[in-house]
């Protein structure tokens, strides 16, 4: 998939661990672990709002568009 989610890099920039940013998100450890190492398939809107408001970033801060190999050449 072409979309890379950078919330490890986000979350390191602020000095947050996963547990602290779950309980000011709402979302459980296991969920956003799945976020945090990009095998997410989907992320709601809301979740992406709350996870901006806790880490005060844009979303383009953690969503970025990467070509995929098969796509490059």
């Amino acid at each position: 998939m072409g979309i890379r989610i950078n919330l490890n890099v986000m979350m390191a920039k602020r000095r947050i661990g996963l547990t602290e940013l779950s309980d000011k998100v709402g979302i459980s450890p296991a969920n956003l672990s799945i976020l945090k190492n990009n095998k997410a398939r989907a992320i709601r809107f809301s979740t992406l709002d709350a996870i901006c408001r806790a880490l005060d970033c844009q979303p383009g801060d953690l969503l970025e568009f990467v070509e995929d190999e098969a796509d490059g050449s």
